[in-house]
């Protein structure tokens, strides 16, 4: 491995199932070209003796493994016959399933190895939300699933060398509500745009860091989009390919709208709703994009709570949502560091993506008559909490309206973002953007308090 190894925060959790006892295999899902393989790879030699990497589509051969049964003495025996180099000490070895998309029968296969318990098993593969009905009835009951996404602003962070000293600092800054000095400010808002305009892929944020500027990311974000589209014509069946692409290309146009909500009438001439349904569907599941739904009313409990044909649609990865703009805003964006028409569109996106990552779902909230209306809304155990994301330095008037009415008992206060400073007022609390990755950790330590 010449290139630098940059640090996820899946290495902690790997280390840490590698340490429960009871541990079942593992099976890794996220979009493609996250990351899943190089920390998977990166662990493993790590942390074992023998490590037995298959990876079903370069090598399609593996898939006979299975032909005589799925018990584990009879997959070993086969791998063995196959590459007699591969080594299998019990107690020492991990055997990782790569591209699992290719081969969902293999699933069937780890409840024996957990029976067995000789050794580890990690799968993982990009687009296995697709067929992970088979996957998941395969071996119910005999695996644990981890998702991962692309970077978010804290391994960004720590890319760019930064550790959890800067990460509790900023933390501690919003608990005790202590503005951050004119330095800070300046620092983490140049870091976040740049983490803006790049995202979070690995391949990217590599370059980016090996070469200390923007030079060639540009490029590597438009061949990923391609390795999408190729995906998309790959994996998806029969016609609903062009309607699937077409959602895909049509995320960016809608989303600089002033109306965000995503309409199907706008993707194709006399496009309906329920021929499209299924294709927004299969890219949520792909990993590809963040699906945000309309809430019926502005109250716990949030699932159940909402309207599933009313929507907003996030990109999964704000760099690659800004690669697919056109070459003018490109060139506005990196040059001059302005956001234009894409303002709004582009700070709702990161938003949405950073919620995803620490683990919230997506909800944002329109009154039929557009008097009131709210960008996100995430929880705590007792109250739920909106969320306003400001482009500019704007009143929250809807914020003021969810906080202050009685209609909205489940409300007790509320968070805005901006590219200004901490501070609070009339129960609104105001952070940079920057701090949007510590939100989670942020609403529970303030309840733990409480």
């Amino acid at each position: 491995m010449d290139e630098i190894y940059l640090k996820r925060k899946i290495d902690g959790y790997l280390r840490s199932w590698k340490e429960d006892p009871n541990r079942k295999p593992l099976i890794v899902k996220g979009a493609r070209q996250v990351g899943k393989t190089e920390s998977i790879l990166q662990f493993a030699a790590d942390s074992y003796e023998s490590v037995i990497y298959i990876n079903f589509v370069e090598e399609p051969k593996y898939k006979l493994i299975t032909e005589n049964g799925y018990k584990t003495d009879d997959i070993i025996r086969n791998i063995s016959r196959m590459d007699p180099s591969k080594r299998f000490i019990p107690g020492k070895t991990i055997l990782i399933f790569d591209e699992l998309q290719e081969y969902p029968e293999i699933a069937t296969a780890l409840k024996f190895f957990k029976i067995d318990g000789r050794f580890d098993v990690v799968c993982s593969g990009s687009l296995l939300g697709i067929s992970y009905k088979r996957i998941e009835s395969n071996s119910v009951g005999y695996k644990t699933d981890y998702n991962m996404h692309s970077m978010d602003f804290e391994e960004f962070l720590w890319a760019k060398g930064y550790g959890s000293a800067e990460t509790g600092e900023l933390l501690r800054h919003m608990e005790t509500l202590q503005p951050f000095s004119e330095a800070m400010m300046s620092v983490y808002s140049d870091l976040f745009l740049d983490y803006s305009i790049l995202g979070g892929m690995p391949a990217v944020v590599r370059e980016y860091i090996e070469k200390g500027t923007f030079e060639g990311t540009l490029d590597i974000q438009r061949q990923l989009l391609n390795d999408y589209k190729e995906d998309i014509r790959k994996y998806a069946e029969g016609m609903d390919q062009t309607r699937i692409l077409n959602v895909f290309e049509q995320i960016p146009v809608q989303l600089a709208k002033d109306n965000k909500k995503f309409q199907i009438s706008k993707v194709a001439k006399g496009a309906r709703f329920k021929d499209y349904r299924g294709c927004i569907e299969w890219l949520r599941d792909a990993g590809i994009i963040n699906i945000c739904y309309c809430l019926n009313f502005p109250e716990l409990p949030l699932k159940g709570n909402y309207d599933d044909g009313k929507y907003k649609i996030y990109f999964f990865d704000t760099g690659l949502f800004v690669a697919m703009l056109d070459e003018e805003a490109q060139e506005d964006l990196r040059a001059n560091k302005n956001l234009g028409v894409y303002k709004g569109a582009l700070y709702e996106n990161i938003v949405g993506e950073a919620l995803t990552k620490c683990g919230c779902g997506l909800y944002y909230y329109k009154k039929e008559d557009s008097t009131l209306e709210e960008d996100f809304f995430v929880r705590t155990k007792e109250s739920l909490v909106p969320v306003e994301v400001k482009a500019n330095r704007g009143t929250a008037k809807s914020l003021r309206t969810l906080i202050k009415s009685e209609r909205y008992p489940d409300i007790e206060f509320g968070i805005k973002l901006t590219a200004g400073n901490i501070g609070c007022s009339d129960g609104i609390y105001s952070f940079p953007y920057f701090c949007t990755f510590l939100l989670k950790e942020y609403l529970k330590r303030t309840e733990a308090e409480k």
